[in-house]
């Protein structure tokens, strides 16, 4: 910041010149657990996350205070990171030791401590760019003292102080009510899905389709017969859920199994020590790229020659990929693919028969199924699924020309979440940069232009910038013997 930049009631100053005294702490000896059993805040660079504390996360006993170099910093006092978290300033309502990464600021009475915090913090992004340091960025105390500081009088200073907590109040309101909306959008899409597999989101729609084709089981074991002839093998028996348990699903729905409806398979990894198995032409999908997604292309592909090495078979698009093993929140997982692929043994494939399930009703009604299928594929060793557990989950399937509907009955619904995530996204983005906006407005005068203008006699002569200055070297020089710490605890 500039002496151009300020209204020329203000000065522009080193920093040095409006503080008494800058002190650091340390950090006892984690070779004796006992000094971490104490009562007294201790504070780090943990504790910079928020502008205001309450607690810190660590503390210590007075032991720990007397036999190391932290020093006790009264409540109060503005405390900055000069390593870690540059740019980090906060307040504590509590006496609080300190670590060597962090600075008190001592400040003279004509300073008022809000001001200087907010000053502070509007000029973070240069205090982060003078940092140093390869690993770990530290600011130079020398470079610290040099900061050109915005002085205007006292009364305005508290003037500004005042705004900026009315400002800054109202954007952290307005943030805090938009990071909800995420949330609430999450919870939106879970009650449509919830609505869509139940027959709750098409009820009206079925009350006028009073003559809906109800699909059977025999129908559907004719389709898979009629699939495997074709291609010379024998098709698989399948056979309906003997679960006792009945879906809450409309009559005209056929309540069943995955297993009694499409054909399952379980993929294989062809082996990594033979090259020639790798990087043809053949898209290979993994457990990680079963991500509540459409799977346009894959990270690795494999040859034919690695094909036929390995039990996996390839699927053509309209597939519904099921994640049965992975890291994290993978397992359970689900992706519909746009392109033949093959898969590894972590995943399983589900093929759809054509006319009778929509790819995307099967992919909504396992994206709702989420939790459950983590739970049911939850077991006290290794947390997976398998094939046989997949093909016995239940499957309430409602006519083809149902499912339609609340494909696009869903996908309507969730384009506009999405439409009005996006807008809140950009909302934030625009609240974030408000806050800087409000504090550069603040620092260049231009909050307290007409106030000045009503309150000449409180910025000039005795009121002045230059006579405040004045005023703080004498407090500085009275107050330069005392000390402004202290090790002992209070109690």
């Amino acid at each position: 910041m500039t002496a151009q930049a300020l209204p020329q009631q203000w000065l522009s100053t080193p920093l040095e010149n409006v503080i008494f005294q800058i002190t650091g702490g340390g950090t006892p000896s984690k070779s004796k657990p006992e000094y971490y059993l104490g009562d007294i805040p201790w504070m780090s660079v943990k504790d910079m996350n928020k502008h205001i504390l309450k607690d810190t996360i660590d503390h210590i006993s007075p032991e720990a205070v007397e036999n190391s170099s932290t020093n006790i910093i009264p409540a109060g006092t503005p405390i900055i990171a000069t390593r870690m978290s540059l740019g980090k300033i906060v307040v504590a309502h509590f006496d609080s030791a300190i670590n060597q990464d962090l600075k008190a600021l001592f400040l003279p009475s004509e300073i008022h401590r809000d001001y200087l915090v907010y000053w502070y913090r509007s000029i973070a992004h240069k205090i982060e760019q003078l940092g140093t340091g390869t690993t770990v960025k530290g600011i130079r105390l020398d470079a610290l003292k040099a900061l050109e500081f915005a002085l205007p009088p006292l009364a305005e200073q508290k003037i500004i102080a005042d705004k900026l907590d009315t400002l800054l109040a109202q954007v952290d309101n307005t943030k805090a009510r938009l990071e909800r909306i995420p949330e609430i959008l999450k919870c939106f899409r879970q009650s449509v899905l919830a609505a869509a597999v139940s027959g709750r989101l098409t009820e009206e729609w079925r009350e006028n389709k009073p003559h809906i084709f109800q699909p059977s089981i025999k129908e559907l074991e004719a389709y898979w017969a009629n699939i495997y002839s074709a291609a010379g093998k024998k098709s698989p028996q399948i056979k309906e859920s003997n679960s006792k348990e009945q879906a809450d699903v409309p009559d005209v729905w056929l309540d069943t199994s995955i297993g009694a409806v499409f054909d399952a398979f379980v993929g294989s990894t062809p082996s990594r020590s033979v090259k020639d198995y790798w990087n043809g032409d053949i898209h290979w999908v993994s457990s990680s790229e079963v991500a509540f997604c459409r799977i346009k292309s894959t990270k690795e592909k494999i040859t034919e020659t690695g094909l036929s090495s390995a039990s996996t078979s390839v699927h053509p698009p309209g597939t519904v990929m099921l994640a049965m093993i992975g890291q994290g929140k993978t397992r359970g997982q689900v992706a519909i693919l746009d392109i033949d692929a093959c898969h590894n043994q972590n995943t399983a494939a589900l093929r759809v028969p054509e006319g009778f399930v929509a790819s995307e009703y099967l992919y909504y009604y396992l994206t709702q199924q989420y939790e459950e299928t983590r739970r049911i594929g939850g077991g006290n060793n290794q947390k997976a699924l398998n094939k046989k557990v997949i093909q016995a989950m239940r499957f309430p399937m409602p006519s083809y020309e149902e499912q339609t509907e609340i494909v696009r009955r869903v996908d309507q619904l969730f384009a506009y979440a999405d439409t009005v995530e996006q807008q809140v996204n950009g909302a934030l983005e625009r609240v974030n940069q408000l806050t800087q906006s409000i504090l550069a407005k603040a620092f260049r005068g231009e909050l307290t232009a007409q106030w000045r203008e009503d309150n000449p006699e409180l910025i000039s002569g005795e009121n002045s910038a230059e006579a405040l200055l004045e005023r703080i070297k004498e407090e500085r020089a009275a107050q330069a013997p005392k000390k402004r710490t202290r090790k002992k605890a209070t109690t």
